[in-house]
């Protein structure tokens, strides 16, 4: 955009300003008895609130929240929202009245990767939605296809720690960040599409660009008249994503369809395979409607797998094996917990993986205090409400900050900004989002139906990890020195990778 056309907005935006200010700030009238809206940090003309969430809106609404309570009320542009940050809000959100915000916001992300909607990340709720997730539910992601792709997670994990023998060896430093990152990117093009690389075309770069317009923080969606002028060029990326991802799904997807034609027996080897033995046939049949699964239902399925599997997984094994560099005692006592029920003499194996009770406490207190997603995937309001004594409008965007849910001190105590593991010792709190406190995979209908594929793959890489290697900080950095600053996005990861010395401790 041209420095005058840009300067020209500016003028129109301040005159918009100008003209609004007065009646921006002139209190609304309402009757005494007349439900308010909860309460909130005034809002400026146009912008709302928008000026407040600084570059890590989990942490600036975290603040905002202890001055004005856990639900709180905002303008994002001429949006209204409705921000939640205690364990009891959410519950009434997420449960109660989990019918009301069970659905998404129209977003401008949206059409371009979910193609209009049809998978089952961003979808509105209603029939068409519980269709799809009742699909993927069982047909993609149940305990018998999660155990399916085992032997693949095997080898993949396998091929990590041979390549960091090595490292170990030559007393190199890794980059933990990039060689975890890889290897949940292998194993999501595997277990989707049957292989992690194609000749023809890398996926990874564009699966990259899905996340960064997914989580980008777009101005259009909340100052809409801003949107034609596409001042981040998000439009114009969108639009090039969108044309790029569906030739490369077009030519998965006729490869898979040759194959099955020549194959005596159609095996549903992968995700796509699995979707296509399904084409053409109803996917459900709800309240007397009847959706069948079509080419577009498959590919923006296939997206959203992509999109919730990417990068959750590798953030979730980052921060925690950050932690526990920081601390070497709860490093010491998961090994020995590892040494004890495999031994030195064998890597650990997914079978197993029930018997480590303190990996479990470990993987708790690291989804506590970084949630992959800071704040859940926002909801939207479907009727006028009230809750907790508080006027919901039609449409408000609801927004669970689970980030500041996990630092709640009257949920966790004074320690809630420490990292102790030893804390779920003697409670019964899990991850599966019905203890309100701890929501890493939200709640309710909207919750994660990928929940246990994700805690499958974190539990059973971050054991082999911890259990195949002692690690160090590289550069005599002490372990009260680590960076642990956070960039914001759809996901939470560390600013700076980690990276740390390998030094092998088994016997094979």
């Amino acid at each position: 955009m041209s420095p005058f056309i840009l300067a020209i907005l500016v003028i129109l935006l301040g005159s918009f300003i100008c003209s609004l200010c007065a009646a921006s700030f002139r209190p609304r009238r309402q009757r005494k008895n007349d439900p308010q809206l909860p309460p909130g940090p005034p809002a400026l003309p146009i912008i709302g609130n928008l000026h407040m969430l600084g570059k890590l809106p989990h942490r600036s609404l975290h603040q905002l929240a202890k001055k004005y309570g856990p639900i709180m009320s905002m303008r994002l542009g001429s949006v209204p929202a409705i921000v939640v940050s205690s364990p009891q809000a959410a519950e009434l959100f997420l449960k109660t009245h989990d019918l009301l915000f069970a659905s998404r916001p129209m977003l401008q992300a949206f059409p371009y990767v979910s193609y209009g909607n049809k998978g089952v990340v961003f979808s509105e709720y209603g029939p068409y939605w519980r269709s799809v997730r009742k699909l993927c539910t069982l047909q993609l992601l149940s305990a018998s296809k999660i155990e399916y792709f085992a032997p693949m997670r095997r080898e993949e994990v396998g091929l990590l720690v041979d390549s960091l023998k090595k490292a170990a060896a030559a007393r190199e430093v890794v980059d933990i960040s990039l060689g975890v990152g890889d290897l949940i990117q292998n194993m999501t093009c595997r277990m989707v599409f049957g292989e992690a690389k194609n000749s023809e075309f890398d996926l990874k770069p564009l699966a990259r660009e899905l996340l960064n317009l997914a989580g980008a923080f777009n101005i259009a969606d909340y100052v809409p008249f801003l949107g034609a002028f596409d001042l981040q060029g998000l439009t114009k990326r969108m639009k090039s994503f969108s044309k790029a991802m569906d030739t490369i799904l077009e030519k998965i997807i006729c490869e898979h369809e040759r194959e099955a034609r020549w194959k005596k027996k159609q095996q549903m080897n992968d995700f796509v395979d699995v979707l296509l033995s399904l084409m053409n046939q109803p996917m459900t049949s709800i309240e007397e409607v009847l959706y069948t699964l079509d080419r577009t239902n498959i590919k923006a399925i296939l997206i959203d797998m992509i999109l919730a599997s990417f990068d959750t997984s590798a953030t979730s094994i980052e921060w925690t094996l950050s932690e526990l560099l920081r601390h070497p005692a709860a490093m010491k006592r998961l090994q020995d917990e590892l040494q004890t029920v495999f031994g030195l003499d064998k890597m650990v194996e997914e079978k197993d993986l029930f018997n480590l009770p303190y990996l479990d406490m470990v993987i708790k207190e690291s989804s506590r205090l970084y949630p992959v997603g800071p704040l859940l995937l926002p909801r939207n309001c479907r009727e006028e409400t009230i809750i907790d004594g508080y006027h919901i409008p039609k449409n408000a965007r609801i927004i669970v900050n689970a980030w500041a849910i996990g630092r709640d001190p009257n949920a966790w105590s004074d320690s809630a900004e420490e990292f102790l593991p030893e804390r779920f010792a003697d409670t019964s709190i899990d991850l599966r989002g019905h203890d309100f406190q701890l929501l890493p995979f939200g709640s309710g209908r909207r919750g994660c139906p990928g929940m246990q594929l994700g805690l499958t793959i974190t539990r059973f890489v971050l054991a082999q990890l911890v259990h195949c290697f002692n690690w160090e900080l590289p550069d005599g950095v002490l372990p009260n020195e680590l960076d642990m600053s956070e960039i914001f996005g759809l996901s939470m990861p560390r600013a700076n990778h980690l990276v740390a010395v390998p030094k092998y401790r088994l016997r094979v």
